[in-house]
Order: structure tokens, then C-alpha cells, then sequence
């Protein structure tokens, strides 16, 4: 339950800075997001391929998985934000990279909350 909460505040959290930044008007350094992006998406690519026959196991292994693939899916469009900020000039690919990333998070958090409401009722029956 917690982890599906920590999920859920960190899409809220990016929600919120998502708007914040679209108010300022602000744009991101594309290198600092590119490279970033690249060594992400390694360590990432490594966790969900080690956890990749445990996507369906309980609440905590899947927990587990969805926070890497959504990390993995996250830092691929970091890396095309960065490519369209150098290319456009904007922040705008970085904005809508962002919302994208906070509703991942919000559905993820929204789906582990639920199998462990799930999961509680199971143990407390």
C-alpha cells in the first residue's frame, strides 16, 4: 500500500512541477536531461530485465517491476524530450514528456493501491 502511495505522490509531484514550469516558461538543459536520460535507462533496463518473470508474482514483486518499467519507459522519452528541446529551442517536448510521465506513475500507484486493498481483504477474511 505504501509503495502504491509513494507512486501516486511522485505522479501528483510531477504534475505539479509539470505545471509550475509550463507557468514560468522555463527550458531545461537538453544535455544535462540527454545524458541523464542514457545512464537511466541503463540501470533500468538491467532491474526490469532481472524482474521480468516476477511482473505477476505478489503485490511487492510487481510493485517492483512496474516502478522499473516505468522508469525504463520514462528515461526513453527523457531521451526524446532532450532531442526535441535541442531541436525546437522549448520546453515544450520536456512538458509533454512530463505529463506522460505523471500519469504513468498515477495509474501504476492507482493499480498497486487497489491489489493491495485486494490483498488486505484476502488476509483479513
Amino acid at each position: 500500500m505504501v509503495k502504491g502511495l509513494a507512486m501516486t505522490g511522485f505522479g501528483l509531484w510531477v504534475a505539479g512541477a509539470t505545471i509550475f514550469h509550463l507557468l514560468r516558461g522555463t527550458v531545461p538543459d537538453f544535455t544535462i536531461m540527454g545524458s541523464i536520460g542514457l545512464l537511466a535507462l541503463a540501470a533500468n533496463v538491467i532491474s526490469a530485465g532481472l524482474l521480468i518473470r516476477h511482473r505477476d508474482g505478489d503485490i511487492n514483486m510487481r510493485s517492483v517491476w512496474l516502478c522499473s518499467r516505468n522508469d525504463a519507459i520514462a528515461n526513453i522519452a527523457v531521451i526524446l524530450a532532450a532531442s526535441g528541446v535541442w531541436a525546437s529551442g522549448t520546453g515544450w517536448p520536456d512538458l509533454a514528456v512530463a505529463a506522460v510521465i505523471a500519469g504513468l506513475a498515477l495509474t501504476s500507484g492507482i493499480q498497486i493501491i487497489q491489489q493491495a486493498k485486494g490483498e488486505l481483504r484476502s488476509v483479513t477474511a
